[in-house]
């Protein structure tokens, strides 16, 4: 009997495709309620039929795994009703070993002989090319989202798409749960001028959809010609569900989101990195831990009497091991969400930047007014200088927002 490399990994691995067809367990939760089914579960129990005959090529990082923590490109590569030829990585690597700001370049995964392909800061017909080069017909993407407009995979998703309609590929996204629900979007909308890596559209800073519903968007609103796109929903999943009733592992989608809880307030905190700030890079917790050297708890005080919904401000001191002021103690604050489903993470992260300013007077933006970059216009910044209060700030973008959300709505497809 000659037996394949890949029909050994295929014994070892299992068929997912059978094992999602016939488990009874989509109604193994309490009450019977229906379990969450991912994208790629979907794809898998109907057989990979949507990829049949297909060259496929997938977008993906370590996120891309299912519920038992095996590597999609690993089941899809050790079964034989999946041409799969090429993986295509994201910033941060298909394996997850690069830091922010990096990737792991083009080889051959050890792992099962697959060229791998760096996307990372290529886009248009230089991505295009990349998909040429890589022979597929169908290019796949399958990665882990947080719900923030700044957090590149989504911006991955769209480049990808756009490189995919001028290489005339087939384009399928594998959806997942937005990890901080879909319940509302939120904060600021970009304005075309200010487009960059994050934030290449006008959508809200949290943009509560999930890739599925992105692209599709995305699709139908910014591309200027449509892909050919095929979405695969998930099953069982609720609009105003958090991730940790998905029943899914958490990976973290990239190095500093080591948990569902930085997901919930990086969509505001991220902001300091528009500031001389410590977004808590270098910490256990970060963007849950923000600060500098002269902080002290003035700034704790101020920000709780703001009387922000749903959180609570601590007193902290932290060193981070790397990243703004290495090896250094410094003073600052600790977010203590409890109650999500009040917690509003981008009027919470103007909140501590407007106590910051005014409580410390160290505090300055980024030279480079990166701060524009992530709040989408100079609007934030310039408010906060001349003495807004934060409530003012928000409510200064509440007529682009309800633009905005009437477009959304167009795109949902979940209750």
């Amino acid at each position: 009997m000659n037996l394949s490399r890949r029909s050994l990994l295929a014994a070892g691995t299992g068929a997912l495709a059978a094992t999602a067809a016939a488990s009874p367990a989509l109604a193994d939760t309490a009450g019977g309620a229906t379990r969450l089914r991912t994208g790629f579960e979907q794809l898998a129990a109907d057989g990979y039929g949507l990829l049949a005959g297909e060259r496929v090529g997938v977008v993906t990082n370590p996120t891309g795994v299912t519920r038992d923590v095996r590597h999609v490109v690993d089941v899809m590569h050790a079964d034989e009703r999946v041409d799969l030829v090429a993986v295509f990585g994201p910033e941060h690597g298909f394996r997850g070993t690069a830091q922010a700001g990096g990737s792991e370049g083009r080889y051959d995964d050890p792992a099962t002989g697959l060229p791998v392909f760096d996307t990372y800061q290529k886009s248009g017909q230089a991505l295009a090319d990349i998909f040429t080069e890589a022979r597929v017909d169908t290019v796949v993407f399958d990665i882990q989202d947080v719900g923030a407009r700044f957090y590149t995979y989504i911006w991955t998703l769209y480049d990808c798409m756009v490189a995919a309609e001028l290489a005339g590929k087939r384009f399928v996204v594998l959806d997942r749960p937005n990890p901080v629900s879909g319940r509302a979007a939120e904060g600021p909308v970009l304005h075309k001028e200010f487009a960059t890596f994050v934030g290449r559209e006008p959508i809200a800073q949290a943009h509560g959809m999930t890739v599925a519903e992105l692209a599709r968007l995305f699709n139908a609103e910014f591309l200027k010609r449509p892909v050919e796109l095929e979405t695969v929903l998930m099953e069982g999943w609720r609009r105003d569900a958090y991730y940790d009733a998905s029943g899914l592992p958490w990976v973290p989608p990239s190095p500093n989101m080591p948990t569902p809880e930085t997901a919930l307030v990086y969509a505001g905190t991220c902001l300091f990195e528009g500031t001389n700030l410590s977004e808590g890079r270098g910490t256990t917790r970060p963007f849950e831990l923000l600060g500098a050297e002269g902080i002290d708890r003035r700034w704790a005080q101020a920000a709780n009497e703001l009387g922000l919904p749903g959180v609570h401000f601590r007193e902290a001191y932290f060193a981070p091991t790397f990243s703004k002021f290495q090896g250094k103690t410094i003073g600052g604050v600790q977010l203590h969400v409890h109650d999500r489903g009040r917690f509003d993470a981008v009027a919470t992260g103007i909140g501590l930047l407007v106590t910051a300013k005014r409580s410390w007077s160290g505090f300055a933006w980024r030279s480079d007014h990166w701060i524009d970059k992530l709040t989408g216009s100079t609007q934030v910044r310039t408010m906060i200088d001349a003495g807004a209060e934060a409530a003012e700030v928000v409510a200064a973008w509440q007529g682009e927002l309800a633009e905005f959300r009437a477009v959304r709505r167009k795109y949902l497809a979940y209750r």
